[in-house]
């Protein structure tokens, strides 16, 4: 009977590397991404006073999401420009975005969070510097409604 590679409890694991993932807006990907920051969910504790009692309990509140930053190379693409510039004139365009994390060769998916109904709420240009070599860095910012995590690429979503 073949054995399973589970690890055991207290066996050390190896975290997910950072540098392998890919963006994918409305199901299409975007691999010009260099970075993703601002991922994070927040539940703050809403102070709570029963009647006729003094203590003060806590209850959790309205889950918060921050806004997500995604750095890119600028490229010929007016596809983010287009985007953000629609809603600067009024026409917001809601779109999925899932953040998908690779395994090490960069072959298998392992991890993928989804931005449900994202829209951009702010665009950076990149830095130019005629003394540098470095890559030309832009940067856009989304919103969403909602959070969700799938793992390994098969498994049902996890809504937040």
């Amino acid at each position: 009977m073949p054995t399973t590679a589970t690890p055991q409890p207290g066996a050390p694991v190896d975290p997910y590397r950072a540098y392998n993932f890919k963006l994918l807006v409305n199901g299409v990907t975007n691999g010009h991404f260099t970075e993703v920051s601002g991922l994070e969910m927040t539940i703050p504790g809403v102070p709570y006073r029963e009647q006729g009692n003094d203590r003060i309990r806590m209850v959790p509140g309205q889950v918060e999401y921050a806004p997500v930053t995604l750095h890119f190379g600028l490229t010929a693409s007016r596809e983010l420009w287009d985007w953000i510039h629609a809603v600067a004139r009024g026409t917001v365009s809601r779109r999925n975005v899932s953040i998908v994390l690779l395994d090490a060769a960069g072959t298998a998916e392992v991890l993928r969070w989804n931005l449900i109904n994202a829209w951009p709420t702010r665009w950076r240009g990149a830095h130019l510097n005629t003394l540098g070599q470095e890559l030309a860095i832009a940067a856009l910012t989304l919103r969403y409604e909602s959070l969700e995590l799938e793992t390994g690429g098969a498994a049902a979503p996890t809504t937040a």
